[in-house]
């Protein structure tokens, strides 16, 4: 059953009779260098009266519709968390390398590539067979931290994942030598004690952003629980010295898959080590954006959790970066997202079967969310786990962290699911 007081607030019209492909290439070539870089900081406030105005045509048109995505009135303040999200969509778009032309044409080969090597190795057909089985992880170093905001653990390892043989652009990958070394951060009680996994956003992995916009503090000592928190690939640490191209997600399609079967395998090598020190305690799995999606995508190649909470999840990252994307030929994007979408099923949790019980999923989204379509993306994800429980919060993308209502739904999806006793639930 959908919770919630917001509304369906993005523009869902289609080009009537474009190719496939064309719609997304168009969004594709939005933005980019000198000149479109300049229109890009202009965005936010034609963009976000263009919602506001939207909003209110759907709340209009769309009460009494028998639509999945709750309608309420539109609101200034719904509107000022849009306007957010189009600054951060700025940014973004701001500083961004820009990809060389020619970087465009081997993006096109490879994909091409992989698509081909991917039906071949059956990976199209049955995505699950995509994701290595990680071996056990047992050797890791700790150090203690002692930071005057949170005092916490950082756990490092050798990731061991390597792209599949013959995969196109896995020696670039593997060039990545920081990447290569796995980073956490971990709040441990001395006692066994639950255990929720948070899986940060684009641009954090960073302990001090991680920590608190999860609120680590609430998590561990009220909570009581032992927090974990990985540090995706191509994230904090793991980018130093990397070229500045090198990015998660990106315009890379093939940096794209190689980095979301990494993330999995990092993932499930923690949740190993877990149970070699703990293997009785319930172990659960929460994410925010494109945390969001490798939770999804843990939760369908992992057993044994007891709930997985995507929040504002990301399901299909071709989408997802066209839609923000920088400026390029349009004949040449639009050739690339075609084999692109066929690619990217590979590492889609749409395409795979969640592992986690129909009582452990959990959902949130807002639904004035510029940079993760809540139909387009959100509602996706929803329907393919079965319509589990959902918040559908009103504000943006980033006001998750401000939402009083999210909060309360994780705490009850962790009461739920007998990650957290009754007796600690006084927020």
């Amino acid at each position: 059953m959908s919770e919630g007081t917001s509304a369906g607030l993005h523009d869902d019209s289609d080009d009537p009779g474009a190719g496939a492909g064309a719609g997304s290439a168009r969004k594709f070539a939005a933005s980019g260098k000198g000149p479109g870089r300049v229109r890009s900081a202009m965005t936010p406030i034609p963009r976000t009266s263009s919602f506001y105005a939207r909003s209110w045509r759907d709340y209009l048109t769309r009460r009494g519709n028998d639509d999945e995505l709750p309608v309420v009135r539109p609101t200034v303040a719904l509107a000022g968390h849009a306007f957010v999200d189009e600054i951060v969509l700025a940014g973004f778009r701001i500083l961004r390398p820009t990809i060389d032309p020619q970087d465009l044409q081997r993006i096109e080969r490879e994909t091409i590539a992989a698509v081909t090597l991917s039906k071949q190795e059956g990976w199209i057909e049955q995505p699950a067979t995509f994701f290595q089985q990680p071996p056990e992880l047992t050797d890791v170093t700790l150090r203690a931290v002692a930071s005057r905001r949170q005092p916490y653990q950082q756990l490092t390892f050798e990731s061991g994942y390597q792209p599949p043989a013959g995969m196109p652009g896995r020696q670039r990958w593997l060039s990545y030598t920081a990447n290569a070394h796995a980073h956490a951060w971990m709040l441990r009680h001395d006692q066994p004690r639950p255990w929720l996994i948070c899986v940060h956003g684009t641009s954090m992995g960073r302990p001090a952003i991680d920590l608190a916009l999860f609120r680590a503090r609430w998590l561990h000592e009220q909570l009581g629980l032992n927090v974990l928190f990985p540090v995706l690939p191509l994230h904090g640490p793991r980018k130093r010295h990397l070229p500045k191209n090198a990015a998660l997600p990106s315009e890379d399609v093939m940096n794209n898959v190689h980095g979301a079967a990494q993330s999995v395998w990092d993932v499930r090598r923690l949740i190993s080590w877990i149970r070699t020190q703990d293997d009785q305690s319930p172990i659960g799995i929460t994410g925010i954006s494109l945390g969001g999606y490798i939770t999804a995508l843990v939760a369908s190649t992992q057993d044994g959790l007891a709930c997985a909470v995507a929040g504002v999840p990301v399901v299909d990252l071709v989408d997802l970066i066209a839609s923000h994307a920088g400026a390029y030929p349009h004949t040449q994007v639009a050739r690339i997202m075609q084999p692109a979408k066929e690619l990217a099923r590979i590492i889609s949790p749409l395409s795979l079967q969640p592992q986690v019980p129909f009582e452990g999923r959990f959902i949130y989204a807002g639904l004035a969310d510029q940079l993760v379509h809540p139909r387009e993306q959100v509602q996706r994800l929803w329907n393919h786990w079965g319509n589990p429980q959902i918040k559908w919060y009103p504000g943006g993308h980033t006001g998750f962290a401000r939402s009083d209502p999210v909060q309360k739904f994780l705490l009850e999806a962790l009461l739920q699911t007998g990650l957290v006793e009754r007796s600690r639930a006084k927020t």
